[in-house]
């Protein structure tokens, strides 16, 4: 496996994990969750297993059927208390989709590169 396979292996695993302890937290069923989202349970179970990663469209589903924010399923300590209070909404969460499926292929340089012209944007539309 490259490292780039294990970092995805590893990310799956990690929300699949997440959701499901949400989940069992909360006394729900995956039959539950397919109710309020309309995500079929055999879906779910493959999110949960680290089989499948849903895009943001599908964990913002999952967290509102859940009863809570989309930063809560990526809330590890600092991170977690830093977007606790992050309510993204439908334009956000497409863009965001869209930045997710085109920068999957891109290499960590030109990773590094878009995040530096995004911070150049940034700071030219706040001065």
């Amino acid at each position: 496996m490259t490292s780039g396979t294990v970092e995805a292996v590893s990310i799956s695993m990690n929300i699949g994990t997440t959701i499901r302890g949400y989940r069992l937290q909360k006394g729900m069923s995956q039959g539950d969750i397919e109710k309020r989202t309309g995500l079929l349970r055999c879906y779910l179970s493959r999110v949960e297993n680290g089989h499948t990663v849903p895009s943001l469209e599908t964990l913002q589903k999952i967290a509102r059927a859940l009863d809570l924010q989309l930063s809560e399923f990526f809330a590890e300590e600092a991170i977690g208390k830093e977007m606790s209070g992050l309510n993204l909404g439908e334009e956000e969460i497409r863009f965001l989709t869209q930045v997710q499926r085109y920068s999957a292929h891109l290499s960590d340089s030109d990773r590094r590169l878009l995040l530096a012209m995004v911070r150049k944007f940034a700071q030219t539309t706040l001065s």
